[in-house]
């Protein structure tokens, strides 16, 4: 129940990120609406369609590749984000500030719910699924720094569609969400390592005292 919580709870952050603040502002973030936007630009498909198929492929990706309980808590994930999404962005909440406030704010808001859906063994269904599976394969892989790497490939295959201006807020959103995912996922690493240093550290002194 908490780490559905926490998917809620992170799916809550990154939509009102993504309806008051980053829609509104017109920044490209590099994710699968992206991505959409630049396969209908080329192939000419219906842009909903081309969402649908990229979202579906993923969770299928998901599925075959993390196994049922991210699959499970991932369908959860996508739920909760086009509920709140809606709820949000039917608000037509307009918050007027300067575009480098609005960039700061949306990438901590973002990166606070991939950390929030991460640690609660879930993907967003967007390109973090991608990057979980290549941690998994080989944890020296780092999450936050794959999922900035496809957002900005995305990006710079986006000159083709969007504006300079739209592609130049989105880089730097990207950097910044990165970066503070990174972070917060490091600190949590640690967190989870200095915690089994310290069971192993307790264990052996156990034996040493059974010893005595």
């Amino acid at each position: 129940m908490k780490d559905f919580m926490k998917i809620i709870a992170g799916n809550i952050s990154m939509t009102f990120a993504y309806a008051c603040l980053i829609v509104p502002n017109e920044i490209i973030n590099g994710g699968v609406t992206s991505s959409a936007l630049l396969l209908n630009a080329l192939s000419g498909y219906d842009l909903a369609l081309l969402a649908n198929l990229v979202t579906g492929l993923l969770l299928i990706i998901c599925l075959v590749c993390l196994g049922k309980e991210y699959f499970v808590k991932s369908i959860v994930s996508s739920l909760s984000y086009m509920l709140f999404f809606n709820i949000f962005y039917s608000l037509n909440i307009r918050i007027d500030w300067n575009i480098v406030l609005v960039v700061l704010i949306s990438s901590i808001l973002i990166a606070v719910g991939y950390y929030l859906c991460i640690t609660a063994n879930a993907s967003t269904v967007g390109f973090d699924v991608i990057a979980l599976i290549l941690h998994h394969k080989n944890e020296k892989i780092d999450i936050a720094v794959t999922i900035r790497i496809i957002n900005l490939i995305v990006l710079v295959l986006g000159l083709l569609v969007y504006g300079y201006s739209s592609i130049m807020k989105g880089v730097a959103f990207t950097l910044l969400f990165s970066y503070f995912l990174k972070k917060m996922l490091d600190r949590k690493q640690n967190s989870l390592k200095a915690d089994k240093d310290h069971t192993k550290d307790e264990t052996s002194r156990a034996k040493e005292r059974r010893h005595l």
